[in-house]
């Protein structure tokens, strides 16, 4: 099946783009403040997935980061759209009546365009409660949504895991599910945290370490499918 080859190299590159622009971000406006022509925009002495010094948005929503992230973000949910198309046709090679395919479908493709908006939207000021609310929804409903797809696929592959052993790792294949399992009881968790005012510190290296935590299931796609295999 070429389309596990296609899946495999696309998953990667959803890792490894969105790491790096959101770390380069990071050491941008950490260490290189002549490059920002705001010095209102500058941040000092943090390492946000510890101490929560600053939001992902707060270092990627200026210039000149934003040129980095908007660009990243945009290619990533392309590529996420690709994953997701391509992930259902691998499962419909086994099933072409496969129940959660639409599941799997709506939430992967529906996580990628929240991605997309979330970044458009990113930097724009509007002094306005109801875009403030907007903005924070879409992030929250892209989490969700990528999260919910993730299970689904994962619950998916362990329907076929017997059919799946020459063409996948179980034992990747265990640790994805450990990981999607550990996000929804993360994000169930967290829900008074983020919810009430203040904690901001906290909130904020939940933030850096939760999203982190979402593209390495990425990352696990590409150990998991085997190379070469037909």
């Amino acid at each position: 099946m070429d389309k596990i080859e296609k899946v495999r190299s696309i998953s990667i590159w959803v890792f490894i783009i969105p790491f790096i622009a959101i770390n380069l971000c990071l050491i941008l406006i950490t260490h290189f403040h002549e490059l920002f022509p705001n010095k209102e925009h500058v941040i000092h002495n943090t390492i946000p997935y510890i101490d929560g010094g600053a939001s992902i948005s707060r270092t990627a929503r200026v210039f000149p980061t934003y040129l980095i992230f908007k660009p990243a973000m945009f290619f990533t949910s392309y590529l996420l759209v690709k994953y997701w198309i391509y992930s259902k046709d691998i499962i419909q090679y086994f099933n072409k009546n496969e129940k959660n395919i639409k599941y799997i479908l709506f939430f992967g493709v529906g996580s990628a365009v929240l991605l997309t908006l979330h970044s458009i939207f990113l930097g724009i000021k509007f002094d306005n409660d109801l875009y403030k609310l907007f903005r924070r929804v879409v992030m929250l409903c892209f989490i969700i949504f990528e999260v919910t797809a993730q299970a689904y696929l994962v619950m998916t592959y362990y329907r076929y895991k017997n059919d799946l052993l020459k063409f996948i790792s179980e034992k990747v294949l265990k640790v994805k599910f450990i990981l999607v399992s550990t996000l929804i009881i993360v994000a169930i968790i967290s829900i008074p945290i983020v919810s009430l005012p203040g904690n901001k510190s906290l909130k904020h290296a939940l933030e850096w370490d939760y999203f982190i935590g979402v593209i390495t299931f990425y990352l696990l796609t590409f150990f998991m499918w085997k190379k070469n295999k037909q």
